[in-house]
């Protein structure tokens, strides 16, 4: 006697299966494009962005860095208000070119404004703020209540 192996028969109810699982990987694939409002689309997103920050805390003081390609450093605006660090300004889009060879556009234009909470309070009068290469480069030093201190124990 031989064995056959057993296969699965494939009803109506697993296309429908299939198509829910489709319908769901799409739905994914929109609401994480949607939801990433980090890049300008002025058709999709309204033409807000953001820019990439990295943040950095150490014993002294915060750094910020910024990329903000393609501005001059008068068009960005940083103001430190109530503990928050505001950046904002605008990239403005380039004359348009119309030639039957432009195939896609995926820079970014438009305004932004962004709001990054600061762990502890800072030295508003004392921030260095450089700007190169497309790179805004912040140093807030910390007041000196909002340093970490060492306590000794004695032991008794």
């Amino acid at each position: 006697m031989s064995l056959i192996p057993y296969r699965k028969q494939s009803t109506w109810l697993d296309s429908f299966a299939e198509m829910e699982n489709i319908q769901k990987q799409m739905n994914q694939l929109f609401d994480f494009s949607l939801s990433r409002n980090l890049f300008g689309d002025n058709t999709l997103l309204g033409g807000e962005w953001a820019p990439a920050v990295d943040i950095y805390d150490s014993k002294d003081n915060i750094l910020i860095k910024a990329d903000l390609p393609g501005l001059t450093k008068d068009e960005v605006e940083v103001t430190i208000q109530n503990n928050n660090l505001i950046l904002k300004g605008e990239k403005k889009k380039e004359k348009e070119i119309k030639e039957e060879n432009y195939y896609r556009a995926e820079r970014f234009y438009g305004s932004f404004y962004r709001t990054i909470p600061l762990s502890t309070a800072v030295e508003t009068d004392k921030v260095d703020a450089s700007y190169k290469d497309g790179v805004l480069t912040l140093k807030i030093p910390k007041k000196e209540e909002a340093k970490p201190k060492q306590i000794t124990i004695d032991v008794k």
